[in-house]
């Protein structure tokens, strides 16, 4: 009997190799999708140059006003109302009348379509009201939601040019406004202010008046431009000159028309003349760039449905205007063709997350930095959290930047006289007799206490050491000896200045022979010329004074009997023995002008005596 088996062995194979290429389609789909993904690099960003440098960048140019609101002070057609078109064919006006109605879809003439596409082919015009005519104004407010810097706006009218009107700019959204530009055939007696005005460096951002564009030809379709630079003189160098940058600034446009053109036949009783007389544009054009002061490629929508710059260079703000945050280590600057002016991040170690800007600290570092970190963490302090605040010191096996760079002096709260230590080694400052760095024990020579005052006591010793002290005693003798004032001066029995000749020990007694040159002292009777000088041996083996041979001296001092020695003077411990300098002449003369003069007192000469 023959067993059938469910699948053949060619059904088998066939369905796998449908397997397959099914597995080899999703493959290939899933690879191309990848593929397509990981081609499309970032577009390289315009503030940044091949090398990721920062550098100047600024938004595309736009029509400012397309799409934007206006607001119209005067809008025909409510209520319903007539209106006539003018041509002129040869020498005579033809004028044409209709109905301008505001529930009307062909009859409304909104201020919508001053900012809507403009096609030559099919013009929808904004149109007022009917003789609004002097002291009456039509404003027209255009909110552009963001701050721009402009180039030129663009006024195209469907009736004839307003004889006079002036275009006004906002830089606080609408608070204030400043006159951009006037137009008038009359300047001076509409706006105070003359057609032939000139634009100097002194006035930059004065608004002028012209007379041109103010003629009634043509009927329609005439175009008013104003540009914002032209005339001005630092517009070459506009990137340098926040006057100009100033002056282009605007959130907020506002025309006003102040007086029609007309034939002056308004007054006739001629049907039609004057609801031929109104203001009627087709477009308003505002060209310009977002402000972004040179740190943003783009402006893109925030949450709240606002323009706002695409900030880079670490800059932050709708405008690019400031530095972002942890970024003050120099001043906010606008970015030039010459400098990005990118914000630098202050230097804090990774010990603090805030810092301050110090115009104090920027100028005394030429101009390179003046972050000051605030509320330096991980025990550190500092203006860039760059060394360990009090009670701490540095350890040096880690970085300045590691979280426990700074260790605990731990200072003995007995054998330490204060709980602050060497920033670099650590050593607290110790009591007398105490060592180590946290001062935690007692010197070999001292004993400990339970005193906290004093806890550790220096061991007595039985025998101080003999050189020591003659050390000590030599060491004081050569101090006094090379002291001298006016009143040592007036206690001392003579001043002589001497050349030592030669030395020769007698005794207990050394003899020099000196020359006396000089004698300071009005009562000594020695006389110039060779003589000598007496030291006592104890005295010169603790050179005291030091004396040698060949040299000159100033030698002040008591006379005494030298017990038997024959004439000459004495010196010891007690005289004063300076080496021969012309500043010390000069010195000790002025002493003896003074004793002359009886600066010495009675107490100095007893002494003496």
């Amino acid at each position: 009997m023959k067993v059938k088996f469910k699948y053949s062995l060619q059904s088998l194979f066939r369905n796998y190799f449908v397997y397959v290429l099914l597995w080899f389609v999703m493959y290939v789909k899933v690879t191309a999708q990848f593929n397509m993904f990981s081609v499309q690099d970032p577009p390289d960003d315009p503030c940044y140059d091949e090398r990721g440098e920062s550098k100047m960048c600024i938004p595309d140019f736009v029509n400012a006003a397309f799409g934007q609101e206006v607001v119209a002070s005067s809008t025909c057609g409510s209520p319903p109302s007539r209106y006539c078109q003018s041509t002129r064919e040869k020498d005579r006006v033809i004028r044409n009348c209709f109905i301008c109605d505001a529930k009307h879809p062909k009859r409304m003439h909104p201020p919508s379509y001053l900012t809507d596409l403009n096609n030559a082919n099919d013009l929808t015009c904004w149109m007022s009201n009917t003789y609004l005519q002097y002291p009456q104004n039509v404003t027209l407010k255009l909110a552009l939601n963001k701050k721009y810097e402009l180039t030129y706006i663009s006024l195209q009218f469907c009736s004839s040019r307003p004889e006079s009107m002036g275009i006004f700019k906002s830089m606080d959204y609408g608070k204030t406004w400043i006159p951009f530009q006037y137009y008038s055939s009359s300047c001076k007696k509409m706006f105070g202010k003359s057609p032939k005005g000139v634009v100097s460096r002194s006035n930059e951002q004065e608004a002028l008046c012209t007379e041109q564009y103010s003629s009634i030809e043509p009927l329609n379709g005439a175009r008013v431009a104003f540009s914002t630079l032209e005339g001005r003189p630092s517009a070459y160098d506009f990137e340098n000159n926040a006057i100009l940058q100033d002056w282009v600034t605007a959130t907020d446009i506002m025309i006003v028309f102040n007086r029609l053109n007309t034939y002056n036949d308004e007054n006739e009783d001629d049907d039609g003349v004057r609801e031929s007389y109104y203001y009627a544009m087709s477009d308003l054009a505002v060209g310009g760039r977002c402000k972004c002061n040179g740190h943003a490629s783009k402006c893109v929508k925030n949450r709240a449905g606002n323009y706002v710059c695409e900030c880079r260079h670490n800059t932050a703000g709708n405008d690019c205007e400031k530095c972002k945050p942890f970024h003050f280590d120099r001043p906010w600057a606008r970015a030039t063709s010459a400098d990005a002016n990118a914000c630098v991040a202050c230097n804090c170690n990774l010990h603090a997350r805030r810092c301050r800007f110090n115009i104090g600290l920027y100028t005394l570092s030429g101009q390179k930095s003046g972050g000051v970190c605030i509320k330096c963490r991980h025990n550190t302090a500092g203006r860039n959290c760059n060394y360990c605040r009090q009670g701490y010191y540095r350890d040096p096996q880690k970085l300045i930047t590691h979280r426990k760079a700074c260790k605990a002096c731990n200072c003995h709260p007995v054998g330490a006289l204060g709980k602050i230590c060497n920033q670099t080694s650590g050593q607290c400052p110790c009591k007398d007799g105490v060592i180590g760095r946290t001062c935690n024990r007692c010197h070999s020579d001292y004993d400990q206490t339970a005193s906290l005052i004093q806890p550790c006591i220096k061991r007595p010793k039985t025998t101080p050491p003999v050189k020591t002290q003659k050390k000590d005693k030599c060491s004081k003798c050569r101090k006094k000896q090379k002291r001298l004032n006016l009143r040592k001066f007036c206690r001392r029995d003579y001043a002589i200045q001497a050349s030592i000749l030669s030395r020769k020990t007698e005794g207990e007694w050394v003899k020099y022979t000196i020359n006396v040159i000089s004698i300071y002292k009005r009562n000594s009777q020695q006389k110039r010329g060779e003589t000598f000088l007496w030291v006592p041996k104890r005295d010169v083996k603790c050179k005291c004074p030091k004396l040698r041979q060949g040299r000159r001296y100033f030698l002040i001092g008591r006379m005494r009997n030298p017990y038997g020695k024959p004439g000459g003077y004495i010196a010891d411990k007690s005289t004063v023995v300076i080496r021969h300098r012309e500043r010390w002449h000069k010195r000790i003369r002025l002493f003896t002008r003074k004793e002359r003069r009886g600066k010495c007192n009675s107490s100095d000469r007893r002494k003496r005596t």
